[in-house]
C-alpha cells in the first residue's frame, strides 16, 4: 500500500491511467541497474527517482570534475573530486527518500556486470565508451533483462531499446565493435542534448517497468541543432553474433 505521503508526492503520475495505484506500487519495488553516472546517468536518475523507482544500483568508478558539472547536472561544486556513483546516489536519496540507491564506485565487467544485470528489472547504459555498451549489452541479452542504450555526442543524440527476441545493440553497431568512436572529451557535446536522451532513457525505462510499450527493433536519432528525430528500422540481424549464436553456430555446421 502507498502511503499517504507517496499519494501526494506522486500523485501526477497516478492519475494517469497507465500508471494509477498498480503502477506506482509496481514502480517502488523496481530495481534498475544504472551503468555510468555522467551526463546520462545524472539526469536519467533524477527522473527515476522522482518517479518513485524502488531501487536504483549506480555503477561508474569516475569522480566528479569542473568540467562536469555544464551536462551533469545532479553534482554540486562541493562535490567536486568526490565519487561519482556515491555522490548521484546522495544527491537522488536527497531528492527522494523513498529511493533506495545503491552506489557501486567500479568499473563493472565480468561476473560482477553479469550478476548486477541479472538482479535489475531494466538496466540503463549511460556509459560513454564503446567497448562498455557492447559487454552491457552481451550481458543484458545473456540475461533476458531489458536494456536502454543512449548516447551524445557534438549536437547528435541516439537511444535503443532492447528487450528478449527483439534487436540488440550489436545488430546495430558489431561493424563498430572495435573501433573506438570519438569521445565527449574530444569532440564536446552540448548539455541540453544529453539531457534529452537521458530524459528518453528514464521515459522508456519507467515504461518497461509499467509494462507499457516500447520503441523495439529501431535505432532513433536526434538531431539537436535542427531538432528532428529520426527512426530507422532495426531488424533482428541474423548473424548476431551476441543475439543470435545459436544460428550462427547452426548455419557453420550446415554449411
Amino acid at each position: 500500500m502507498l502511503s499517504d505521503s507517496e499519494y501526494l508526492r506522486y500523485s501526477r503520475q497516478i492519475m494517469l491511467p497507465e500508471v494509477g495505484e498498480c503502477g506506482q506500487q509496481a514502480l517502488s519495488k523496481a530495481r534498475v541497474l544504472m551503468v555510468g553516472a555522467g551526463g546520462l546517468g545524472t539526469t536519467a536518475g533524477l527522473y527515476l527517482a522522482g518517479a518513485g523507482v524502488g531501487q536504483l544500483a549506480i555503477a561508474d568508478s569516475d569522480h566528479v570534475e569542473l568540467s562536469n558539472l555544464a551536462r551533469q547536472v545532479a553534482y554540486r561544486d562541493e562535490q567536486i573530486g568526490t565519487d561519482k556513483a556515491a555522490a548521484l546516489a546522495a544527491n537522488l536519496v536527497a531528492l527522494n527518500p523513498h529511493c533506495q540507491c545503491r552506489a557501486i564506485n567500479a568499473y563493472l565487467e565480468g561476473e560482477r556486470l553479469a550478476l548486477e544485470v541479472a538482479m535489475a528489472d531494466v538496466v540503463l547504459d549511460c556509459s560513454d565508451n564503446l567497448a562498455t555498451r557492447h559487454a552491457v549489452n552481451q550481458a543484458c541479452v545473456e540475461a533476458g533483462t531489458p536494456l536502454v542504450s543512449a548516447a551524445a555526442i557534438g549536437w547528435q543524440g541516439q537511444l535503443l531499446v532492447y528487450q528478449p527476441h527483439s534487436a540488440c545493440y550489436a545488430c546495430a553497431f558489431a561493424d563498430v565493435m572495435f573501433s573506438e568512436p570519438t569521445r565527449c572529451a574530444e569532440a564536446g557535446v552540448m548539455g541540453p542534448v544529453v539531457g534529452m536522451m537521458a530524459t528518453a532513457q528514464a521515459l522508456e525505462g519507467i515504461k518497461l517497468l509499467l509494462g507499457q510499450a516500447v520503441g523495439t527493433n529501431r535505432l532513433s536519432r536526434l538531431d539537436g541543432q535542427t531538432m528532428t528525430w529520426q527512426h530507422f528500422s532495426l531488424p533482428v540481424h541474423p548473424h548476431c553474433a551476441v543475439c543470435q549464436p545459436t544460428r550462427e553456430v547452426s548455419d557453420a555446421v550446415n554449411h
